[in-house]
């Protein structure tokens, strides 16, 4: 019983030492190496890499919400989501992750006006 108490006292003086970026990297576990590898993408990566990472945020953060929408409506149940930090505050926020060719992240494109345009030259760049 000693020996239980005292690896649990350790075990939270660790934790509390630990940095925020490591704890938030432990929550997410095997996810978060899905995200790193590139098979799980965050629905900013995704509009950095056709080139929308130019949007301000509150147009990134609509776009978000409608490629989620989509994501419920052709699979009946929540996209995963991981711990990650905003990319202008810094601040660690939970977010929707996908995977990387998922059909969501097209009709969210299609869905909300604000990313539209960025569809045309998608489709101009692969033909």
């Amino acid at each position: 019983m000693l020996v239980t108490a005292k690896l649990r006292r350790c075990t939270k003086a660790a934790a509390r030492t630990a940095s925020k970026a490591l704890r938030y990297l432990v929550i997410n576990g095997h996810l978060a190496v899905l995200v790193a590898d590139g098979r799980l993408v965050r629905t900013g990566d995704f509009l950095a890499r056709i080139g929308g990472s130019d949007l301000p945020d509150g147009k990134q953060s609509w776009f978000g919400r409608h490629v989620a929408k989509a994501y419920r409506a052709a699979t009946g149940r929540d996209p995963l989501r991981v711990w990650a930090q905003h990319r202008t505050t810094g601040k660690w926020i939970e977010v929707n992750v996908y995977g990387a060719v998922e059909d969501a992240l097209y009709s969210g494109l299609f869905a909300y006006p604000g990313t539209r345009h960025l569809l045309a030259g998608t489709y101009t760049e692969a033909a």
